[in-house]
């Protein structure tokens, strides 16, 4: 990982979509060297993968809400489990293990507050050893997927 390698990076993560003759410009080498590059940054997980993202108001999922999730018991084989089933749940956006008052945090996008009343009822509080739920809806997302620093 050298500074071209660094100066990809970062200028992938503002503009995904910028062309290879328009990013080795930028970085100062050939397209046929920028390939090369990017390919090997590919293959070696410095970029997992590259998608759209779109604005969620406008395909009706313009509520945000985060809900730490508490365990019945603190177990590998109930986080495995809580793990397992979370990840099927196509609502689901984030879902992280924390330390603190929770054992995860979720961050879910749904269209509305009676949306969410409906899989939390149907869905969120059934997975496998929930114990607890707290849920924030959010009111103001100030940053959001913001770039890494580095």
């Amino acid at each position: 990982m050298d500074r071209i390698d660094l100066k990809l990076l970062r200028l992938l993560q503002v503009d995904g979509r910028i062309s290879n003759a328009d990013l080795a410009d930028r970085v100062g080498v050939s397209p046929a060297t920028c390939h090369r590059r990017m390919q090997r940054l590919f293959a070696e997980g410095f970029i997992r993968q590259v998608r759209a993202m779109v604005a969620p108001h406008k395909v009706d999922r313009g509520a945000l809400v985060m809900v730490g999730v508490v365990l019945d018991r603190s177990t590998p084989e109930s986080f495995a489990a809580f793990e397992k089933a979370v990840a099927t749940l196509k609502f689901v956006l984030d879902c992280h293990l924390v330390a603190g008052d929770f054992d995860y945090v979720l961050k879910i996008r749904v269209g509305d507050m009676a949306d969410f009343n409906r899989i939390h009822g149907d869905q969120l509080i059934a997975l496998p050893g929930v114990r607890q739920t707290r849920t924030f809806f959010v009111m103001k997302e100030v940053v959001d997927n913001a770039p890494l620093d580095f």
